[in-house]
């Protein structure tokens, strides 16, 4: 039986790693990537126990065994994973609804990823609903990063409520789109 709550425990953050490296875009074919999406970072166990001291992520488990999860992030593991520096610092840049979105209280979604098997099961969808329970009292809104060729990801983002507010191009010439699910 399939069951999404919290993560609790240093089993739960393996489990996370363990189903992200089964989705790496740097591991998959050009034809899963189109087909399946991908995620983008690879978090490490230590990444993860530090952004778990400040929020909770969200999993589904069957059995034992992490088959989705969306990662909470707070400005605080800014300061714990340096690689985040860089994003929190251009919300700083980026408007929405009038002024700057670091002057909101947000929580950004550190990465969401359904295990291939169970997709189209809807669980993407219950998952970010108990992401959105679980932090919609303490936040103004979800905010995160998604790669314009990442399409599936971009759909299903959209479909649960998700706007762009902000697209760029970073570094490696990769197009980012900066999405909004406004909770207010």
């Amino acid at each position: 039986m399939i069951k999404i709550t919290t993560s609790a425990s240093t089993s739960d953050l393996k489990g996370i790693i363990s189903l992200q490296k089964q989705n790496l875009k740097s591991d998959l074919s050009t034809e899963e990537i189109k087909e399946q999406g991908f995620v983008t970072v690879s978090h490490t166990l230590d990444d993860l126990e530090k952004m778990h001291l400040h929020e909770k992520n969200i999993i589904a488990k069957d059995s034992d065994n992490i088959i989705a999860y969306v990662l909470g992030m707070t400005e605080q593991s800014k300061n714990d994973i340096p690689r985040l520096v860089e994003m929190y610092e251009s919300f700083d840049h980026i408007q929405y609804k009038g002024k700057s979105v670091a002057d909101y209280n947000y929580i950004v979604v550190g990465q969401v990823c359904v295990d291939k098997n169970y997709r189209g099961q809807g669980l993407f969808d219950s998952c970010y609903e108990a992401y959105q329970d679980h932090f919609k009292e303490k936040f103004d809104f979800a905010i995160t990063e998604i790669a314009s060729i990442n399409l599936r990801s971009m759909r299903a983002h959209e479909r649960i409520g998700f706007k762009t507010i902000y697209t760029y191009t970073d570094h490696t010439n990769t197009e980012w789109n900066v999405v909004v699910w406004d909770w207010s």
